[in-house]
């Protein structure tokens, strides 16, 4: 045998290899998932860490195909709810779309996301579009192993600073996504650290911006305004300029918020809708949904004609229908009253959250954690006005920060019921509990990422609520 036919043979073993490798990390993953749920480990994205110590190149290689390529969803805040938002409008066009659901936005959670979509033994994902919710840091990660074609860009907040050190680190991290893009970047044109993230923008790429009208603008305070911070980014000093003078166009405009209702403009047209979101961040995190969604099917339509039938009107009908992601203003009935679960990350979120609450009508709980996913700092509590409060108190507070959230009311004159830090005996007390009179009274239960976790488990116990692999 000569060596060149050694040679070839060997590269043929070696391809049929890496083929079966592929072929094969659907069902590893499956497999791994199985394996989690019965031994009650939990956690969505322990298949996706296996698969990727396996078959590194097994999410670039997978997603590659899609014919209308990756649209990539990162900021701080309200990255799940606005995924959910384009994925839902997506949907409504007609296009069969991939997504992470669960809020496990690390690359491990796509590729846990990926192996449970796909057949068992496949190397194939059935899918036109991919749209994925990404960490800051991790989306670095994303990019590096394949290119976006869109990218949507939110938000830069003092969020979890224990991870990243400074505001400004985050708004780099988010660079890397903007100078990968290979389409279009759209990005929030109020927040001047996003805005700035135009100078990452390829040449071959486009840039669009979602915004506020000037009679919502104060609703929204971006995180200098909320820290009244004179500081500023050197990469955002002309975006902040710009902010104040000359704001570039925006593709889709916020001008209204009401109950249940909300109002945009698009094209200087103004168009009505009602929302089914409860939170004034979520309608205009439907702006940046809406914003990139357009961009997406005027892209489409040129190989879909039938793409071309959903116009804008057609657009506002999708945003009416959209729900809430798990945790995050949805609604679990317990006991024939219903739920329902906020989650809050920072002082805006927050503030926003109980501006929109009339605490009189329901009983309160407030569960505060401070896991990694949380940030282990919470002296962002201290920024939140409490005071709504005072009238109604609070029934519960839990979790494992729950005296330092008992503190932090008692400053505002806010009377907290019962205190204790068993997060799980806690809620069912609490579902369970009469505080009003009325057993059917609804509640409301604020609560920190991993705590809104541990509330879900423990509701699980007690009523129906929806699977969504995210374990404790």
């Amino acid at each position: 045998m000569s060596s060149g036919d050694h040679e070839s043979r060997k590269k043929f073993r070696k391809d049929l290899h890496k083929h079966w490798y592929s072929f094969a990390m659907p069902a590893v993953g499956k497999l791994v998932c199985a394996l989690s749920r019965l031994l009650h480990h939990g956690g969505s994205a322990l298949p996706g860490k296996v698969i990727e110590s396996l078959d590194s190149g097994f999410l670039a290689r997978t997603l590659s195909t899609l014919p209308y390529g990756i649209v990539l969803v990162s900021g701080t805040n309200g990255k799940t709810t606005t995924t959910r938002m384009v994925t839902s409008m997506l949907r409504e066009a007609g296009l069969n779309v991939f997504t992470n659901p669960t809020g496990s936005n690390f690359t491990r959670g796509v590729v846990a996301a990926l192996a449970k979509t796909m057949p068992a033994f496949g190397t194939k994902l059935d899918a036109d579009i991919a749209v994925l919710e990404l960490d800051e840091a991790y989306a670095v990660h994303f990019v590096n192993q394949i290119k976006p074609r869109y990218s949507l860009l939110l938000n830069v907040m003092r969020d979890q600073l224990d991870r990243f050190g400074e505001i400004d680190t985050t708004a780099k991290l988010l660079s890397n996504v903007a100078a990968t893009t290979e389409g279009t970047v759209v990005l929030n044109r109020e927040d001047p650290r996003i805005c700035a993230l135009a100078s990452f923008v390829p040449s071959g790429a486009r840039v669009q911006y979602f915004g506020l009208d000037d009679a919502v603008k104060s609703m929204f305070p971006t995180d200098d305004d909320l820290h009244n911070s004179s500081e500023k980014s050197e990469n955002c000093e002309d975006a902040a300029e710009s902010k104040a003078n000359n704001l570039p166009k925006a593709d889709v405009v916020l001008s209204k918020v009401g109950d249940h209702e909300a109002e945009f403009i698009l094209d200087g047209k103004r168009k009505t809708t009602s929302v089914k979101l409860d939170g004034a961040y979520n309608i205009f995190n439907a702006a940046a949904a809406a914003t990139v969604v357009r961009a997406i099917l005027a892209d489409a339509a040129k190989q879909n004609s039938a793409l071309q039938k959903f116009d804008d009107d057609a657009l506002m009908e999708a945003i009416s229908h959209v729900t809430p992601a798990f945790g995050r203003g949805e609604v679990i009935e317990v006991n024939g009253a219903p739920v329902e679960l906020v989650l809050v990350k920072n002082p805006i979120g927050f503030r926003l959250a109980i501006a929109s609450d009339h605490p009189q009508n329901h009983d309160t709980m407030i569960a505060i954690c401070d896991e990694y996913a949380d940030g282990r700092d919470m002296s962002w509590l201290w920024d939140v006005d409490f005071a709504s409060f005072r009238s109604a108190g609070v029934s519960c507070v839990s979790g494992t920060r729950a005296w330092d959230m008992a503190l932090r009311l008692q400053y505002d004159k806010v009377s907290s019921r019962n205190v204790n830090t068993d997060l799980e005996e806690d809620v069912k007390s609490f579902v369970n509990g009469d505080f009003s009179g009325n057993a059917k009274t609804a509640k409301r239960i604020y609560c920190t990422y991993t705590a809104m976790l541990r509330v879900r488990a423990a509701l699980a116990q007690l009523a129906e609520v929806k699977d969504v692999g995210v374990g404790k």
